[in-house]
């Protein structure tokens, strides 16, 4: 095992490498409350249960989908990166296509086996590289703060911090509501954690604010611990019905759109991810990553397994720098956090206390963890600035992920050729502007 793994030329051991996979675990296993909650639409009320995933079956698929990815990733590529259902990936699933394009779920599904099926195929043939290469990096940068707006949106929502109002849209809430005032001392506790460095902050936060929720009268204690698991039956294996069923759900524009969106956001989470986990643990050999196919391929593999599980987009975790600064260098550590994930399972019913107010915080925080990106962003060359600007505004705007996508990749090639920098688009981006040019015109 150890001479699998590298132990001694990576200057690493055992117990290293589990605390690292621990580490990684505690920082991302949130995912395993918000997932269910976010793709059962929880925070909307008034819906049709027939529009709602079953929260129970989501679960499993969420720990399945994370314990799997995780497992190839540390087996195949040997890295200390771990996978699980994407936020940002499951909000777009969840309001955008079931919510707002009234896809139903069961053809959600089909369109996130799609885009796994065609990641593999990218990276099997080479040509994920070039896809991503034609991008340009400021619209990379963009699309990652434009969803860590929308989260964020998202998560003040939940907290009921931000409601609805007629005459401006939106408004400030009533801040003495109990479940609010839960929700901003989970704001305050998590911001107080993660400044202080403290692994697995946004976790810990969840757990500590559902305790004070208890004690205070606003959520119900659960009835036991360990429990049995859920049955996966409601979403196991759907995603492939529809492609057999109603097949004229499926290859439509707006389900190319949606296809494309996933495709898009998988493909840059993963890179980013895997360059900065890798760098952070010195892993970067002449600035090339090693085993970058491996890598990609048990990433790929994973959101394919998820689908047919029953849940959105399994991409790698940026949570998984936490795992290398707590020492993990190997693929060792992948493998400690994906047993993790599988024993999560019996613990369901402890879930029944995460409630909207208690992740709203999870959701704010990582949607600050993304908006990083924006001081990359050359925001002095105007021809630049104007498709960043208006991808990362149109996404909490319009409450649509792919509509802030679009209206990037619109503006991008117009700007660029009237500044005289014509030259400098990539023949893909053109092909892209034409897509979304027709979302725009299609699309009711």
């Amino acid at each position: 095992m150890k001479k699998y793994f590298q132990f001694d030329e990576l200057g690493t051991s055992y117990r290293q490498e589990f605390i690292g996979g621990l580490t990684t675990f505690l920082s991302m296993a949130y995912i395993l409350v918000v997932n269910p909650l976010t793709l059962s639409l929880t925070s909307v009320s008034d819906l049709p249960d027939s529009m709602r995933m079953d929260y129970g079956a989501v679960f499993v698929a969420t720990a399945l989908a994370a314990a799997i990815g995780t497992l190839v990733m540390g087996l195949l590529a040997k890295y200390p990166v771990a996978l699980a259902p994407g936020m940002g990936l499951n909000a777009f699933f969840a309001y955008t296509v079931v919510l707002t394009y009234g896809i139903p779920w069961q053809t959600a599904l089909t369109g996130v086996l799609f885009s796994g099926l065609i990641f593999i195929l990218l990276t099997l043939t080479g040509l994920r590289e070039k896809v991503i290469n034609s991008i340009p990096a400021e619209l990379k940068l963009a699309v990652g703060a434009g969803i860590g707006l929308y989260i964020t949106f998202i998560g003040l929502q939940n907290a009921e911090i931000i409601v609805n109002n007629d005459e401006v849209l939106v408004g400030l809430g009533d801040l003495t509501n109990g479940n609010t005032l839960l929700a901003i001392f989970g704001i305050f506790l998590t911001v107080i954690l993660m400044t202080k460095g403290v692994n697995g902050g946004i976790f810990i936060g969840m757990v500590i604010t559902a305790i004070i929720g208890m004690v205070a009268g606003l959520i119900e204690a659960p009835k036991q611990i360990i429990g049995a698991i859920p049955s996966i039956e409601p979403t196991f294996g759907v995603a492939l019905e529809p492609i057999f069923s109603n097949p004229s759900e499926v290859f439509t524009l707006q389900m190319l759109v949606v296809v494309l969106t996933f495709l898009f956001v998988d493909f840059f989470d993963t890179a980013g991810t895997l360059v900065a986990v890798a760098n952070q643990a010195g892993l970067i050999k002449n600035n090339k990553l090693p085993r970058a196919g491996k890598a990609l391929f048990a990433d790929s593999c994973a959101t394919v397994f998820g689908a047919i599980l029953g849940t959105s987009t399994t991409t790698s975790y940026i949570e998984s720098t936490a795992g290398v600064a707590a020492g993990a260098r190997t693929g060792f550590a992948s493998v400690v956090t994906a047993g993790l994930f599988l024993l999560s399972l019996f613990f369901f019913p402890v879930l029944a206390v995460i409630t909207p107010a208690v992740t709203a915080p999870a959701l704010i925080i990582v949607g600050v963890l993304m908006v990083s990106s924006l001081g990359d962003i050359d925001w002095k060359k105007f021809e630049i600035a104007v498709p960043a600007f208006l991808t990362i505004v149109s996404m909490p705007f319009t409450y649509s992920i792919a509509t802030g996508i679009a209206i990037g990749f619109l503006f991008y090639p117009i700007t660029m050729i009237i500044k005289g920098r014509g030259k400098e688009i990539h023949p893909i981006m053109y092909f892209l502007f034409l897509v979304f040019l027709s979302y725009f015109i299609f699309l009711k």
